[in-house]
């Protein structure tokens, strides 16, 4: 019984378990299905959602993919010639570019171990790391792991925005998974190791890319980085300027803390995954990254300020002109529509500072730097000024040091290529770049390039022209235009070849007068001259230099190269070539000579400054080089001392230097012993020595300038210029020089007379019929009416004679006026035995006649006849005897005797002859 009750009661229990299980089951199931149709539910309103958020977007085709992820900023790169490398272009970000080979595999386990570790594994995007981040989101929870896989942050670098919404987040899980179809994982992690950033660079700037990275913390290439430089590197991305060592100042941070745990973060989770052993761990960890951190690199604007400034405004004009051409512009649209110019300059530079062009330019760097050295050590520039001015914002009066600023330019006549130049002293001081941007006047430089090269082209004058060195006054609608000389002084007949030589003013103003109808500006023009206004056509002070705006050292020294290729002009330029990322060469120059002079016009003023050097303006500079060259050159000089010039080519380059203050104010006529000019000529020498010590055969070219057919030497007088005549022969008034044979002289010269003539204190006139012999002397004479082509008249000729011995016997054949009187009698005195008397105040008087008589009352005969000098006197040859003097002037007419000089009996009384007072002194 009691077995029957516990069967019955055990079955009881099982009943009541079953029910359980059962309620329990069907609650379970219940809830599972609830449960997934909660799932559903949210999955499907959350594929709703992610498609409304996805719905308008368009999707990019594998080719737009590929644009964009590789269309990423780059660092462009600038070239000193023969491709030496000068630095990058100017820009917030450095990125270098580099293949995945070419990275160290440190690197890549680094970032794959730290900021995705599935990368090898999943198709774009992370389920789960997705879901933690929404969790993340939903709680708001202050632990963010973050859900973005290494495709994703790539999308969201170079596709989309770092907006953060829900909606950009649907379109980079769209787009990852996108682009994990079209490209592979190598590919990805290519362009995601070229595009993010890590923060700063040893000298503070922003870099990007693993090589830019590498570089600029470690001073190594990608494919160099050891572990533990990888992994620092590899924690920087999560924050790069968190993390980033360097301040934006280019300084180590005093607190590296963060970075450094970041580091041991990323070598942890690289043992984790089996990237490293437990030994490279602890070695890593033990190797002192702070040590090995990169020195601070000076960029390119801080070493070569000028040259890169110079650099990148060439490169912007280039690249504007080829991007309007694509356009449908041409050059001239740009530099006559202001607007569209600075359209598409900035074009060109977003496009310089972000597409990772190759800028190829002509500047030797070892010459460039030389003469960076020369010009900082050069003591012999002048004293600083002192300027006061008020301060613009402020209103204050501040001081201000000006030093004597230098520009300089060297160019290669065949090629136009510049070589080298220097833009100034300090650029801290001042950023104007005197050898390209600095517009003065170039003085007597001028002369060759508008004055008489030009007229030696039109067949006005050659180098054995004569042209009158008197003064000049012209009248112009401003007034009287009066040219002076240098040294304030007239020089006579004077040969152009001796006019240049000696920068004489007034002759080349002269020469000028006589082209100016022909326009000799247009030489100009063809030359590179940018600056030149319609008034300065017309202006006879232009033949000086004296432009209205001036001219920079580049135009004046590439305007020499001219002579330099024989007449030829080669515009100057500066960058070779702009070659894209790709290799597509975007630019390249191209020459385009143009024909200015004809060889035999070139060579002859080329002979002509050699002149200069050999004995003119620069005769000093010889003694200041340490190299022989066939050198050709001119100096200049501003009004009133405020710019001093050289400039000289030989037969392979062509170098010029300028200096002066910025505020134009004149040059100390000496400083340390040295005149300006023989200052800028030292200078310019040593600039040249320093040039030669680099490369001797490009700077002192062994050959010569050759002399081009066409070119004869010939005789001609150097009273005109004309072929010599008997007369001009006889004076020994003949000289020879080089002729282009379409311009020798065909007339003979006929300025030249024989007759008589009289000197009064050294000035020659044409004696008159009446003029008495003794004191007129055989010789050439002048005709003044060859002076009418020159317009001179009314001007005192004898100034015409060059004072030399050739000129001693050839005589003005111009009237010398006679005042219409008997000269006053002259007042003698005895010193010894020599009888003097001052010399006559009237102009006329030609000469004076001695008496003597035996004694007192005797008749008096001629003993002398002296001609008129600033002293004249008479020495008397016996020791007894009674003197007189009389003054006679060019008519002919003889004045009263002088008081009577005895030898016996000294003179102390007084009495009158002939109307005469005399004075008898007792000896």
């Amino acid at each position: 019984m009691e077995q029957v009750k516990h069967t019955f009661s055990l079955q009881k229990t099982l009943r009541r378990l079953y029910i359980t299980y059962e309620i329990a089951w069907n609650v379970f199931l219940v809830l599972l299905v609830l449960f997934i149709g909660a799932v559903c539910f949210s999955l499907g309103i959350g594929a709703g959602y992610f498609a409304s958020l996805v719905k308008d977007m368009d999707i990019p085709s594998y080719k737009e993919m590929k644009k964009d992820i590789y269309n990423y900023e780059e660092t462009t790169h600038i070239y000193f010639a023969n491709q030496v490398y000068l630095g990058s272009f100017r820009s917030d970000l450095e990125r270098e570019e580099i293949s995945l080979k070419d990275v160290s595999p440190y690197v890549i386990k680094a970032i794959i171990a730290t900021e995705d570790e599935y990368f090898y594994e999943h198709n774009g995007v992370v389920p789960k790391a997705i879901v933690r981040a929404l969790f993340q989101e939903a709680t708001n929870s202050s632990t963010r792991t973050g859900g973005s896989t290494l495709t994703q942050q790539l999308v969201k670098n170079q596709i989309l925005t770092n907006e953060v919404s829900f909606e950009r987040k649907a379109k980079e899980i769209l787009l990852a998974l996108r682009l994990e179809h079209f490209f592979n994982k190598n590919e990805i992690l290519e362009a995601y190791l070229n595009v993010v950033p890590f923060g700063r660079n040893s000298s503070g700037r922003n870099i990007a890319g693993i090589q830019a990275a590498a570089q600029g913390v470690f001073g190594v290439d990608a494919k160099e980085l050891n572990l533990a430089q990888a992994a620092f590197l590899a924690g920087l991305p999560q924050s790069p300027f968190g993390y980033t060592p360097f301040t934006s100042d280019g300084e180590v941070k005093k607190d590296l803390s963060p970075a450094l745990q970041r580091m041991k973060t990323v070598l942890k989770r690289m043992k984790k995954a089996g990237y490293i052993s437990e030994k490279q761990y602890e070695e890593a960890l033990k190797y002192d990254v702070v040590r090995h951190f990169a020195p601070p690199k000076p960029s390119p604007f801080e070493k070569y300020p000028w040259l890169t400034m110079e650099i990148e405004q060439r490169a912007k004009e280039i690249l504007a002109t080829v991007l309007a051409k694509k356009d449908g512009y041409e050059k001239k649209d740009l530099q006559n529509n202001r607007s569209l110019s600075e359209e598409y300059m900035a074009k060109a530079e977003k496009q310089l500072r972000q597409n990772g062009y190759d800028i190829y330019t002509t500047i030797d760097k070892d010459i460039y730097d030389r003469m960076q050295a020369v010009v900082a050590k050069y003591p012999y520039f002048g004293s600083d000024i002192i300027r006061r001015e008020k301060d613009k914002k402020t209103g204050k009066i501040i001081t201000k040091v000006e030093p004597v600023e230098v520009g300089a330019m060297l160019i290669e006549n065949r090629t136009g290529r510049i070589i080298s130049f220097v833009g100034g002293r300090d650029y801290r001081r001042e950023q104007l770049n005197h050898a390209t941007q600095a517009y003065r006047s170039n003085g007597s430089t001028m002369k060759p390039l508008l004055v008489y090269a030009p007229a030696m082209e039109m067949g006005i004058v050659q180098p054995g022209s004569v042209i009158p060195d008197v003064e000049l006054h012209v009248r112009t609608s401003s007034g009287t235009y009066s040219p002076k000389n240098a040294d304030r002084k007239t020089h006579g007949f004077v040969s152009v070849r001796r006019a240049l030589q000696y920068s004489y003013n007034i002759p080349a103003v002269r020469t000028y007068m006589k082209t100016i109808g022909q326009r000799p500006i247009t030489y100009l023009e063809k030359m590179g001259f940018t600056s030149l206004i319609k008034a300065d056509a017309t202006n006879l002070s232009m033949a000086l230099g004296a432009l209205t705006k001036g001219v920079t050292v580049e135009e004046n020294v590439n305007a020499y190269t001219t002579f330099g290729n024989y007449g030829t002009f080669v515009d100057a330029y500066l960058i070779e070539k702009i070659v894209a990322k790709d290799g597509q060469i975007v630019y390249e120059h191209k020459s385009e000579p143009v024909n200015v002079f004809s060889p035999q016009t070139a060579y002859l003023t080329i002979d002509m400054m050699r002149d200069v050097i050999r004995q003119g303006t620069a005769a000093a500079l010889p003694s200041f080089l340490k190299f022989q060259a066939d050198w050709a050159g001119k100096t200049g000089t501003g009004q009133d001392n405020k710019d001093a010039w050289f400039v000289a080519t030989n037969p392979n380059v062509t170098f010029g230097v300028w200096m002066g203050y910025d505020t134009p104010r004149p040059l100390e006529l000496k400083y340390k012993g040295l005149s300006y000019s023989k200052r800028n000529l030292l200078l310019w020498a040593q600039l040249m020595n320093a040039a030669y010590d680099v490369k001797p055969n490009l700077i002192a070219p062994k050959q010569r300038f050759n002399m081009p057919g066409g070119i004869v030497r010939r005789a001609y007088c150097t009273v005109s210029g004309l072929i010599p005549s008997a007369m001009c022969e006889k004076a020994g008034l003949v000289s020879y020089d080089l002729y282009n044979t379409k311009f020798v002289p065909t007339k003979e010269d006929r300025s030249l007379t024989s007759g008589k003539f009289v000197e009064v204190n050294g000035k020659r006139y044409a004696a008159l019929p009446t003029t008495p012999q003794e004191f007129t002397s055989e010789g050439v004479g002048f005709n003044a009416q060859v002076l009418e082509e020159w317009g001179i008249k009314d001007t005192d000729l004898t100034k015409l004679f060059p004072d030399s011995a050739q000129w001693k016997n050839v005589a003005v054949f111009a009237e010398l006026k006679e005042n219409g009187k008997r000269p006053d009698p002259p007042v003698a005195q005895l010193s010894g035995k020599t009888l003097t008397w001052t010399a006559h105040r009237e102009l006329d008087v030609v000469g004076y006649r001695v008496y003597r008589a035996e004694q007192e009352g005797l008749p008096f005969q001629v003993a002398a006849a002296i001609k008129a000098g600033p002293s004249p006197s008479f020495t008397i040859p016996s020791a007894a005897g009674v003197y007189y003097v009389t003054a006679v002037d060019i008519s002919g007419n003889e004045s009263l005797p002088s008081n009577l000089i005895s030898l016996a009996t000294p003179v102390n009384t007084q009495e009158k002859t002939d109307n005469a007072t005399t004075n008898q002194n007792e000896q």
